[in-house]
């Protein structure tokens, strides 16, 4: 296990990862999985009520989540770690550099530390961003055991690791730079320049290099990311099957894949006698059916776990929707207008009534207003409220 931890230690301290630009300026837009109350809308179906949260960035790399994470939760307390003590050099570095410290109002920590000794911070976390991490870990299970130990009784954990599918290519490309490098496996730097020849000897009609070329390339032009794609010393990839059973050691409720609309077998399957007989699977199953389909895309899962039992407002009850107080969903870019971009970057088109419910809603919760209220000004339905909740646009306090 120690060679394995020592292995990856050294891949992240030769090549720090990820290797965006250190910039003079907070980074631009927004993530909202790492916007604490929109992802928690997301899972709950309405906003937190908890004022001051703890955040857990576990395995921050070079800092790009930690830098939206304070941007977008600027009064958060946030721990930062990682196994690399370059990657944190780097990452104490963008946020210094582009300036989101100068308006936070919250506390940062950077610490050095190995997540699967989780259990040894101190209290527990409202949100746990664990990206590309667990599935470099030697043992996944013990890191996303010890990461459910410390997540609070209603907070998120937003996870993102490989799917085995949409990396096919990936590994046999990494079986066979290992099997050239023999005994100089682990030296990082003659792994990339072994796997840069071996791409540019490749004949055009190349699977790897076909799937290279429409999928990794722009990003795999920096070392940093090549290496870290093709001679990582240690990585699990996953089907939905082996997903859930990982997902399932954690003692915590699946909630969502953040991409839902990928995983709408709909999209799929157009026929009704066919979409009749999946609607007998199980919703693993359903899940399963998906990524067979769809196979070249399913290149990671990233979802989020919550402890059970996950209650999420649907706001089926007409009283209950009337009497709450609705707000807009603080990751939209366009506002105000009826063309912006939602939560999810997607170019939306308001109608007037639309337009109107969340115009009133902009202003709350100095305003005060329910829903009731705001029917009461504009020619709108519940159910049209409901389409608004359903794509994240608002959302209730």
């Amino acid at each position: 296990m120690s060679e394995v931890r020592n292995a990856v230690q050294k891949l992240y301290n030769t090549y720090p990862f990820p290797p965006d630009p250190l910039l003079d300026e907070p980074p631009p837009g927004y993530n909202w999985r790492w916007h604490y109350q929109s992802a928690y809308n997301f899972c709950k179906g309405k906003k937190p009520h908890k004022p001051q949260v703890r955040i857990l960035d576990a395995g921050c790399g070079t800092g790009s989540s930690t830098e939206y994470l304070v941007l977008h939760n600027p009064t958060a307390d946030i721990l930062a770690v990682d196994i690399s003590e370059n990657a944190l050099a780097t990452a104490q570095k963008r946020l210094e550099k582009s300036g989101v410290l100068k308006d936070f109002q919250g506390n940062i920590e950077f610490r050095q530390f190995n997540l699967e000794r989780a259990r040894e911070l101190e209290g527990s976390f409202d949100f746990i961003n664990s990206v590309g991490v667990l599935h470099h870990l030697p043992n996944p299970v013990v890191g996303i055991q010890a990461l459910a130990d410390k997540l609070a009784d209603d907070g998120l954990f937003h996870i993102f690791v490989y799917g085995e599918l949409g990396r096919w290519e990936i590994l046999l490309m990494q079986r066979a730079i290992a099997l050239i490098q023999g005994d100089k496996i682990g030296d990082y730097r003659d792994g990339v320049a072994v796997g840069r020849e071996l791409f540019a000897g490749l004949p055009e009609s190349s699977r790897i290099l076909q799937r290279e070329k429409e999928r990794w390339a722009l990003e795999n032009q920096r070392d940093e990311c090549f290496a870290d794609m093709y001679v990582h010393p240690n990585e699990f990839d996953y089907n939905i099957d082996s997903l859930f059973e990982f997902i399932n050691t954690s003692g915590l409720e699946f909630v969502d894949f953040s991409n839902c609309d990928f995983w709408q077998i709909e999209r799929l399957i157009k026929s009704e006698d066919l979409r009749e007989r999946v609607k007998q699977l199980t919703i693993q199953e359903r899940y399963r059916l998906i990524e067979l389909l769809d196979p070249s895309n399913v290149t990671h899962y990233e979802f989020f776990l919550a402890k059970p039992p996950l209650n999420r407002e649907t706001w089926q009850d007409d009283q209950l929707l009337l009497t709450a107080k609705p707000e807009l969903n603080p990751c939209m870019l366009g506002w105000e207008s009826k063309s912006l971009l939602d939560y999810n970057y997607q170019p939306i088109t308001l109608n007037d009534q639309e337009f109107e419910v969340m115009k009133l809603a902009s202003g709350n919760p100095q305003r005060n207003l329910t829903v009731k209220d705001i029917l009461s000004q504009v020619n709108c339905t519940l159910d049209e409220v409901r389409s608004l909740l359903r794509r994240q646009l608002i959302m209730m306090g």
